[in-house]
């Protein structure tokens, strides 16, 4: 682990293990680096990166607003300090809207694009049910976290893996409160663009879970339409964080699609 000495002071892992273009992977609100346990272990023969959005574990926040444009200068800073050239990105929920952003201005960075637990046009309803839950999280109830998590997991999965419970929770425990609302809140707001997500020429996998409540399928199919020979992946089965529940047909879907495009 260490830090980055630039503005952000990003908190990150390089697991390096040759010369060829690293895969990075962005979590999601209220988490950290270490959702992607997995996905290290899995592609330890490859170099990986994984950090801590701003706000998030060990990376700081030094502003009093924040906006999605930070994480993605954020992201922008730690590879050209890292001095990376081409990369492989995979961004989870709030992630793959910075990773969305990114590679609408700096596809020519990217070996390949995966969107993972992606969010696109959201029902009117759907904007009802994410802003109740802000309104719920600014209460300040436990409640609020064991219900993330059961959104993001199987109920049966969760009974077999308390370890797993645990350790997300305390994820979610150890983020401050009122960094997680300010964030939260760009999420809940977020508006898509149209004409950014077809600005994405990289190399892109669409990827979410069958039974995702919150990254639905049909929103991931609507938004394959828009990337030009993007590939669409539904992990049957699997919920908001099916990268860890269903971890195995997670990996290797990303790692043919990773190795496809990645030329020497």
């Amino acid at each position: 682990m260490t830090k980055t000495i630039d503005s952000f002071e990003t908190y990150y892992k390089f697991q390096k293990t040759s010369e060829k273009a690293p895969i990075i992977f962005i979590h999601g609100i209220g988490l950290t680096h270490g959702i992607w346990d997995r996905q290290i272990e899995f592609f330890k023969k490859y170099n990986t990166i994984v950090y801590d959005l701003i706000g998030h574990g060990k990376t700081p926040i030094k502003k009093r607003q924040i906006s999605m444009k930070d994480f993605t200068k954020q992201l922008l800073s730690l590879v050209n300090y890292l001095k990376i050239d081409k990369f492989h990105l995979v961004g989870f929920s709030i992630g793959s809207l910075v990773a969305r952003d990114f590679a609408s201005l700096h596809s020519n960075r990217l070996r390949s694009l995966t969107i993972f637990g992606t969010v696109y046009k959201r029902s009117e309803d759907e904007k009802r049910q994410i802003l109740n839950r802000y309104e719920m999280m600014k209460l300040k109830k436990d409640i609020t976290k064991k219900r993330a998590v059961y959104r993001w997991f199987n109920e049966e999965f969760i009974s077999k893996n308390e370890l797993i419970y645990k350790k997300i929770y305390k994820m979610l425990e150890n983020t401050k409160h009122e960094t997680w609302l300010k964030i939260y809140k760009l999420f809940v707001h977020h508006e898509d663009n149209d004409m950014k997500i077809k600005q994405i020429t990289a190399n892109s996998l669409i990827l979410t879970g069958e039974n995702d409540i919150g990254s639905k399928p049909e929103m991931s199919k609507n938004i394959s339409k828009l990337i030009h020979g993007s590939e669409l992946k539904i992990i049957k089965k699997g919920k908001h964080l099916c990268n860890i529940e269903c971890s195995e047909d997670f990996n290797s879907t990303i790692k043919k699609f990773i190795d496809k495009n990645d030329k020497a």
